[in-house]
């Protein structure tokens, strides 16, 4: 408390904002949300973050940026007791309340809709709404809690409420990645991006000091998480005889994993995706393994899903990025290994110069002298031979969850960005299997059905096998569109079951198990080629899908 007769500053002191502005901060932030889902484009998305945390209050800025990157409150109220509330509030019975979700598609945004309004202004500023209201509801009696989430739906529209019922049973997620809230903070702070990074990675709280030190421009910790630009390869077209001879280049497996570095500098672990993302959360086993390499190491190499001394799909590590926090059962699942193939740093020097020939050989003493817990493996080199006996060893690319070869020159540099004569990745063609379109639900953001699901016959019925928003022209769509319409047998909320009598050419690169799916398999990264002329019956079985998967290697 302040001493006897000294002013206490108001908010509008600290903050030199119009009074209408704080009065409507929470509106500010759901305007927010909805705009981050009203667009697909990651230019338009980071304009929305940088207008916003341009004129927000460095509170409701940390807590803004606390909600969009994942982080989770905790449930504050039981989804089944808010759902009575809103329902007494509305003065309906909670069958309607069903029927309508059923409408809807989703329990928060049928309460925010049946409840009324009133009219109110705006509530609390976002800091003030989760602070105030939001936290002290945990530890609160149901009636106080009650009162308190009523309080909030009659000062609020419809917009806002939504975000609120989400906050409260702790099912809030905004559609924005977290390196695009990154971007966005460090092109309006003018503070690379990769420094906001390392920045969040260390333990920080949703307040104006820390938001305001998260943006500060001094630059002193920016050296010691800096990672190098990626090498990247040229795709090549056709045989690879023509590249010379065999024993000048190295061959790998072409991982089906997440591209990364890691850096060790500084007694601190980063791990790097290609695109700037900061991994370290997502994998913890293998950034707490990497603390144990040199200090001023910085290694290439692929993430990837392993288990029983093989890799797993790597589709599987989405589960693994798209969570705030790996959980203890995950790791378990789902463990990662990082497969190591180049060395950048070694002792706190820069090595790219260095022929991979040295490079490689030095990476492996480094590997074979450190990592216990095999967390760190070395990218296998192929056999020397000719390059006939390389197109052999190729068509067992699938059975290594890989998706072709690398080829790299032996005496090569490490360059930064996209030099041809190099580095080479041969791929596999992909599979193409002929699919019935089963299910269909709205785009994103869209009203036209243009998300597919397609499934192949076994014993006589379909099952699904992949679900797919991608690969037609806007005719297309518009005329699938219309026949959906017309022949639709089922609605599941927003999802529409569909005469099966349209068939479709998936290209795909692999199978998969799947306990999601009836057929127990699901395709990797399938896209649809063609809308294809004939009957459903013609299309193929789950049979002859793993009989092309099997005979396909060239």
């Amino acid at each position: 408390m302040p001493a006897a007769g000294t002013a206490v500053p108001s908010p509008f002191t600290l903050y030199p904002l119009p009074f209408a502005f704080c009065l409507f901060a929470m509106k500010r932030f759901t305007d927010l949300c909805f705009e981050l889902d009203e667009t697909t484009k990651a230019s338009r998305k980071v304009e929305a973050l940088k207008r916003y945390f341009g004129d927000a209050p460095p509170g409701d800025a940390a807590w803004a940026l606390f909600f969009l990157l994942g982080e989770r409150t905790g449930r504050s109220v039981a989804a089944a007791r808010l759902r009575q509330w809103a329902c007494e509030a509305a003065g309906i019975p909670e069958w309607l309340f069903d029927v309508c979700r059923r409408a809807v598609g989703d329990s928060a945004e049928t309460m925010a809709l049946v409840v009324p309004t009133a009219g109110g202004s705006g509530g609390p500023g976002l800091r003030a709404l989760v602070e105030e209201r939001l936290l002290p509801m945990q530890d609160a009696d149901e009636e106080r809690c009650r009162l308190r989430v009523e309080e909030t739906w009659r000062q609020m529209d419809e917009r806002q409420r939504l975000v609120w019922n989400r906050m409260l049973t702790g099912g809030f997620r905004a559609a924005v990645s977290r390196q695009t809230v990154i971007r966005a903070l460090g092109e309006l702070s003018g503070v690379e991006a990769h420094v906001i990074a390392h920045r969040l990675l260390a333990p920080w709280e949703p307040s104006a000091e820390c938001f305001l030190r998260l943006l500060s421009a001094d630059g002193s910790d920016a050296a010691v998480s800096r990672p190098y630009p990626f090498h990247l390869p040229c795709p090549l077209d056709g045989m690879p005889e023509g590249l010379g001879p065999r024993r000048q280049w190295c061959a790998e497996w072409l991982w089906d994993g997440i591209r990364a570095q890691a850096v060790t500098r500084g007694g601190t672990a980063f791990l790097w995706s290609r695109g700037g993302e900061l991994l370290n959360r997502a994998f913890p086993e293998i950034a707490g393994q990497a603390g144990s390499l040199p200090e001023g190491t910085v290694l290439d190499g692929e993430i990837l899903p392993w288990k029983n001394g093989a890799p797993l799909p790597g589709g599987l590590l989405q589960k693994r990025v798209g969570r705030p926090v790996a959980t203890r059962r995950l790791l378990e699942e789902l463990p990662a290994v990082f497969v190591a193939f180049d060395l950048l740093e070694s002792g706190g020097s820069d090595v790219r110069r260095a022929p991979l020939r040295e490079r490689r050989e030095a990476l492996g003493r480094l590997l074979a002298a450190r990592d216990a817990e095999g967390r760190f493996l070395l990218s296998p080199a192929l056999a020397d031979g000719s390059w006939e006996d390389l197109t052999a060893r190729r068509r067992l690319c699938r059975d290594m969850r890989a998706g072709g070869l690398m080829l790299k020159r032996l005496d090569s540099p490490y360059e930064a960005g996209r030099h041809r004569g190099s580095w080479w990745t041969w791929k596999l063609e992909p599979c193409t299997v002929d699919a019935v379109l089963l299910y269909a639900r709205p785009a994103e953001r869209e009203d036209r059905m243009a998300d597919y699901t397609f499934g192949l016959w076994r014993r006589g019925r379909l099952v699904p096998v992949a679900r797919i928003a991608e690969g037609l022209t806007g005719e297309e769509i518009r005329r699938i569109d219309a026949f959906i319409r017309r022949n639709t047998l089922e609605r599941f909320g927003p999802v529409r079951s569909v005469r099966p009598q349209l068939v479709f050419e998936i290209a795909f690169e692999g199978i998969e198990s799947s306990a999601r799916r009836k057929s127990g398999i699901a395709l990797q990264r399938p896209r649809i080629v063609r809308w294809k002329d004939k009957p459903p019956e013609e299309a193929d079985s789950l049979e002859s899908l793993k009989a092309i998967v099997r005979g396909t290697g060239d």
